[in-house]
């Protein structure tokens, strides 16, 4: 019987790096000489903070980090973007959270796409990911193919490809 497991992992260090990047972009930008921006990244919360002054600033500071994020292979869909708070003395924060993990509802969404194509494997949900297997790897590389066409809100690996 074959199998493989459909996951959602996010290397934290490439993360990091991207933040890092971002921070460097920052302190060199002309818009951003003497202002009050500033970015971190909190590894135990999983969890970055930007802090800024404006609206315009905040989304260049997200647009400079996505970019980051995706020539460090880190698909960008692991964030969560949160509306933006207000912080003290006129500045606005936005903390945004790292997905990593399936969520129940996305794995029953996951389960039910791969139902629909009425092929002879089992989807099983085992704490934050899914083990898809049958007799069949055609099969299984079928469901692979389909869900990277579908448009989920996160990243998916598929690892543990069993024949």
């Amino acid at each position: 019987m074959s199998s493989f497991d459909i996951v959602n992992r996010i290397d934290l260090q490439e993360v990091d790096n991207a933040v890092n990047l971002t921070k460097k972009v920052i302190a060199t930008r002309y818009d951003f000489r003497k202002s009050k921006t500033a970015l971190s990244l909190n590894k135990k919360e999983k969890r970055i903070e930007i802090l800024t002054e404006d609206e315009m600033k905040l989304k260049a500071v997200e647009d400079e980090l996505i970019g980051h994020l995706v020539r460090r292979k880190t698909d960008p869909k692991a964030l969560a973007f949160p509306d933006v708070e207000q912080a003290s003395q006129g500045m606005i924060r936005r903390r945004i959270p790292i997905r990593e993990g399936i969520d129940t509802d996305t794995a029953r969404k996951i389960v039910k796409l791969i139902k629909g194509l009425k092929l002879k494997v089992q989807a099983q949900i085992q704490d934050q990911q899914l083990r898809v297997s049958g007799k069949k790897i055609d099969d299984l590389q079928t469901i692979i193919a389909m869900l990277k066409q579908k448009d989920i809100d996160i990243p998916l690996q598929f690892v543990n490809l069993k024949s």
